[in-house]
């Protein structure tokens, strides 16, 4: 579903934003690459650590008719928490963000909810009622993502969007200046210290869901009070 989709789009000269995981991921990108369409790959990595390793060509591919983009310096590994992160990377350079499968803990609903924030566009495919497989795309169609059945059901929504300039969509982006907010989420900040806060901490001491905890932490780390660190976060000292 999710080749025959990138293809679709593709053919009609969209751009295939994912995050060359295996899988979903790398099924995107390999499908916008075989109808010479163009593909972005945000990295969970430095652009010097290829992951995973089973993705090298796919990594050239990409640079060769597209590009690969991400935030940490060159050689920094994949360490687990860089991959949420970037999920915001992922859905902001997008119009849209189209869910294939999720489970109702699957880290794609953290993208589904940063796409949301974002005021992007959020498609989900459904799926069996079996396994649980398909539990977090039926949520999410719940509380108002458009119903995917093929790329005409995308098209038909993004159309219309997809005149806008990157710039006019930032105007609408949710990310706030620093001096907006005299202290943003107060109980999950205080879950935080001044030494290294494993996010397992953070969540038991916050009370939140995990994925609302994630996404949180992206906000206040982007305005400067946390830092992400190996084994989780710390709070940052400002005047």
């Amino acid at each position: 579903m999710t080749a025959e989709l990138a293809h679709h789009l593709a053919n009609q000269g969209f751009s295939i934003t994912s995050g060359m995981a295996t899988g979903i991921d790398g099924a995107a990108h390999k499908a916008t690459l075989a109808v010479n369409g163009t593909t972005m790959a945000v990295l969970g990595s430095g652009v010097e650590c290829i992951y995973p390793k089973r993705h090298q060509n796919l990594y050239h591919d990409i640079i060769n008719t597209g590009c690969v983009i991400s935030e940490y310096w060159p050689t920094i590994g994949p360490f687990a928490g860089n991959f949420p992160r970037r999920n915001r990377i992922v859905s902001g350079l997008s119009l849209g963000t189209v869910v294939v499968e999720a489970s109702r803990k699957s880290g794609s609903l953290i993208s589904a909810r940063l796409a949301m924030e974002q005021n992007r566009e959020v498609f989900a495919v459904p799926g069996s009622v079996l396994g649980g497989y398909s539990q977090g795309c039926h949520d999410l169609i719940k509380n108002g993502a458009k119903l995917v059945e093929s790329a005409a059901d995308i098209i038909e929504e993004l159309g219309c969007l997809s005149d806008y300039h990157l710039e006019q969509l930032h105007l609408r982006h949710h990310i706030q200046d620093n001096d907006t907010s005299d202290l943003p989420f107060p109980s999950l900040l205080a879950s935080v210290g001044y030494e290294t806060t494993a996010i397992d901490v953070v969540v038991e001491d916050s009370g939140k869901p995990i994925d609302l905890v994630l996404i949180q932490m992206l906000e206040l780390e982007l305005q400067g009070w946390v830092a992400a660190v190996p084994g989780g976060y710390v709070r940052l000292k400002r005047s």
